[in-house]
């Protein structure tokens, strides 16, 4: 019996968040639904995480390399994930960033130096009343043992969601839209390999701003952590 499975046992019966059943698997869902979960188990770019033949980096990639070296991503962004995360962001459903969190953890093989979550803007922070990627940051901080960065990096500009836009006006809705320094507060960055954490990455658009800043303030590398990939039609 491995790990999970003798954790499992341990942890008091729950109802599955997607069906309804009564589980203990150690997920907010059940097992049976996490089967039908989109994992991304088809080979991806290793840079993007965008399907890529024999796991090699992507033509685009190649031709037009993001600041990020790196990205981790555990599910597709399609039905039921995308559901789950809208009940995260928008259905203030906090513990289904546990779950999702426990997942992500299990798919790092390169530990950074830090972490850092994606940052809202201060008008979207007070809207919601908080920021889902710094949730899923705490979590793995607590699951990793890798300290999460506060204060380093910070949204100057409240920019229309990314999901309404193409992808050439994604690129250009995140210019200088991200501030960071080289010293920003009692924070030094220079030499860290630091891991962005994050719920979607849909164009990388959002990622690669806020890893350009970081590399700019001095980080030598910079990864890109996520839940979820949107994935090509």
């Amino acid at each position: 019996m491995n790990k999970r499975a003798k954790i499992g046992q341990l942890l008091p019966y729950q109802s599955c968040v997607l069906c309804g059943a009564v589980s203990n698997h150690v997920a907010a869902w059940c097992a049976a639904c996490d089967a039908d979960m989109p994992h991304l188990r088809m080979p991806l770019c290793p840079i993007c995480a965008l399907p890529s033949p024999l796991g090699a980096i992507c033509g685009h990639c190649i031709n037009t390399p993001p600041h990020f070296s790196r990205t981790v991503a555990v599910f597709g962004y399609t039905f039921p994930l995308d559901k789950l995360i809208q009940a995260l962001k928008y259905g203030e459903r906090l513990e289904l960033a546990h779950s999702f969190a426990d997942q992500l953890a299990q798919h790092i093989k390169i530990r950074p130096d830090s972490m850092i979550a994606m940052p809202l803007h201060p008008a979207r922070l007070q809207e919601r009343g908080f920021n889902q990627s710094m949730e899923l940051a705490r979590r793995l901080e607590k699951k990793l043992h890798i300290p999460v960065l506060t204060n380093v990096c910070e949204r100057v500009r409240d920019t229309p969601p990314q999901s309404t836009l193409s992808r050439k006006a994604r690129n250009k809705n995140m210019q200088q839209a991200f501030a960071c320094t080289k010293n920003f507060g009692t924070q030094d960055l220079s030499g860290q390999h630091i891991a962005i954490v994050d719920d979607v990455m849909t164009s990388g658009a959002s990622l690669n701003e806020v890893a350009r800043v970081l590399r700019a303030a001095g980080a030598r590398e910079v990864s890109a952590w996520v839940i979820a990939r949107t994935l090509p039609r």
